[in-house]
């Protein structure tokens, strides 16, 4: 079951590639870095962690 890689964040709406810096929680709610760290790592949504987004290539259509 692979990560459902979500283009954009939950707070800000700012754009995430598949090559962004981002964050997750267990959930896989997504964040930028900035909301993240106004966040303390902590997911709004499950109280969570957030931890760094693995990287995955752009799949060429």
């Amino acid at each position: 079951m692979a990560l459902e890689m979500r283009d954009i964040c939950e707070k800000c709406e700012a754009s995430l590639g598949w090559e962004a810096e981002a964050f997750i929680c267990s959930f896989e709610c997504t964040f930028c870095p900035a909301c993240t760290a106004g966040m303390a790592h902590t997911c709004p949504n499950c109280g969570g962690g957030l931890v760094s987004r693995p990287r995955r290539k752009e799949q060429e259509s």
